[in-house]
Parts: C-alpha cells; sequence; structure tokens
C-alpha cells in the first residue's frame, strides 16, 4: 500500500505564498510514465476534487490546471521522493484541503485515475 503525507498548508492572507509538500512511501516506480498530482477540495464540495496540477515522476514534464496557470508550480525530488506544489499570488478561492494523489499512467485532470491518495492539508487564504 502506497502512503501519501501532505504538509506545509495553513492560512496565508490573499497575495502570499504556499509550498505544499507531498512524501510519498513508494521507492520502486515500476510504471513508466507514473504520474503524481495534486487536487483541491473546496469548503461544501465534499463530493468533488478539482484538478490543480500534475507530474510524471521520470521526466518531470508537467501539466496545470488552467485555473491556476501562471500562479502554480509542481515539481519533484527523485531523492527524496517528494512532490511539491508552489502556489503564489494566493486568492480566497483557492481555499480548499489540498490532495495528493498518484499512480496514474499518464498526466490526467480525472481523480479517478490516480489510485492513491494522502489525507490532505488545509490551504485557508484570507482576503
Amino acid at each position: 500500500q502506497v502512503q501519501l503525507v501532505e504538509s506545509g498548508g495553513g492560512l496565508v492572507q490573499a497575495g502570499g505564498s504556499l509550498r505544499l509538500s507531498c512524501v510519498t512511501s513508494q521507492r520502486i516506480f515500476t510504471a513508466d510514465p507514473y504520474a503524481m498530482g495534486w487536487f483541491r477540495q473546496a469548503p461544501g464540495k465534499e463530493r468533488e476534487r478539482e484538478f490543480v496540477a500534475a507530474i510524471y515522476w521520470m521526466s518531470g514534464h508537467t501539466y496545470v490546471a488552467d485555473s491556476v496557470k501562471g500562479r502554480v508550480t509542481i515539481s519533484r525530488d527523485k531523492v527524496n521522493y517528494r512532490v511539491y506544489l508552489q502556489m503564489n499570488d494566493l486568492r480566497p478561492e483557492d481555499t480548499a484541503v489540498y490532495y495528493c494523489e498518484n499512480g496514474a499512467d499518464h498526466l490526467s485532470p480525472v481523480e479517478t485515475r490516480y489510485p492513491y491518495w494522502g489525507q490532505g492539508t488545509q490551504v485557508t487564504v484570507s482576503s
């Protein structure tokens, strides 16, 4: 069972920045391509997780949602088995629980393509 642990969330004022981190317990990536992604679940939308960004573990190629493009960067650290989500110019509408997910075979914006996810980290942006 792959475990994912997110961190880095918090309360920030609009215009501020946060860097979310996700560490994976997985050490062998037998599938190629293998994608990891970030999704978010806004308050009042308990049945819906919105795609934010995804990255191929081996190549580092990325896919960022149009809604956050220009403000969000996804990256990975292959040495420390971490994926990062750098978020700048945060807005109140970015308030959500952010989930790290992995195991997709391509850079998919569809959450059901990722079989593993963490517990999430809360990001709250005040106006």
